[in-house]
């Protein structure tokens, strides 16, 4: 088992559910309360403990990896005119010891092509996947779920998918665990036996939906290169990962909190209310809107 410190982020993505918006502005850039989407990935990755973080971008999303580097002026300005607290934020963005680099995905292939570009950069060693769309909210402040699922990959060796339960009639939406029938209760792990890209309903072997995050051996990356297109004609990573259970462990991990897809425009305006109800700037004057309208 090798040392976790990658993780890749694929940031590539056209955002045409959330059009016009993304027209310009990178879908990964658009902001909860007052943080890119992004930001709050990549934050959650380095809560984890991840201190490499590898985009995998394509040509327009070049703001995403400004929002992650030095801006001199700015800092210089903010300094001048004493403005501390929004100094500091903007140059925490990043930890000191946590790097950030960029590959390319030149052509829109799928997540597991997404994937499998970050091969060079990943090299031998085990690492995880975030999806950027997806935002985890949760209550508990001491861990997160990202935390805990690195903890169970220590412990028992084996490739972690987090999953989330969600109503039958919403499965043909994700990728869905088959767990051999075993009850997932939040904050638990199983073994997987099978999995499957967006089945009917009366097809799924359960309601675990899988919901953005893994953590996988470096041999993905091998399978990958010899998976075919699947669902939508794209290489999906589901299929590479049906592909390693044959050979290695699986454990789903279910979580304690709760997802926003901000990849669509529901999901997006969700986020911004449940993270501006829990932001200390927000939340009370927030709370008291969202009072007057009800």
């Amino acid at each position: 088992m090798s040392a976790l410190t990658k993780i890749v982020i694929p940031v590539a993505g056209l955002g045409t559910r959330v059009l016009p918006a993304s027209k310009a502005i990178p879908k990964e850039m658009l902001t909860v309360v007052d943080k890119p989407v992004i930001q709050h990935v990549v934050e959650e990755a380095i809560k984890a403990g991840f201190t490499e973080i590898i985009l995998v971008t394509r040509s327009g999303k070049s703001s995403i990896e400004d929002h992650f580097d030095k801006h001199y002026e700015l800092e210089a300005e903010l300094a001048r005119k004493g403005k501390d607290a929004l100094l500091t934020a903007v140059r925490d963005i990043l930890p000191i010891d946590v790097s950030i680099c960029a590959v390319r995905q030149n052509q829109p292939l799928g997540l597991g092509h997404a994937v499998l570009c970050a091969a060079p950069a990943i090299g031998n060693d085990d690492f995880a996947v975030m999806l950027p769309d997806m935002l985890i909210h949760s209550t508990q402040t001491e861990q997160c779920d990202l935390t805990e699922m690195v903890a169970d990959y220590h412990n028992s060796g084996a490739a972690q998918i987090m999953v989330e339960a969600v109503p039958l009639e919403h499965v043909e939406r994700y990728g869905v665990v088959d767990c051999a029938g075993k009850p997932l209760a939040p904050g638990q792990s199983q073994p997987i036996v099978g999995m499957v890209e967006k089945p009917p309903q009366a097809e799924a072997p359960s309601n675990q939906a899988i919901v953005g995050r893994y953590i996988l051996p470096a041999r993905v990356m091998e399978l990958l290169k010899d998976t075919k297109p699947g669902a939508g004609g794209e290489i999906q990573l589901t299929d590479a990962l049906d592909q390693l259970i044959k050979e290695a462990p699986i454990n789903a991990y279910s979580m304690r909190g709760k997802t926003y897809d901000c990849g669509n425009k529901l999901g997006f305006l969700q986020a911004n209310v449940v993270f501006g109800l829990h932001h200390s700037e927000t939340a009370n004057d927030f709370k008291d809107f969202i009072k007057g309208l009800v």
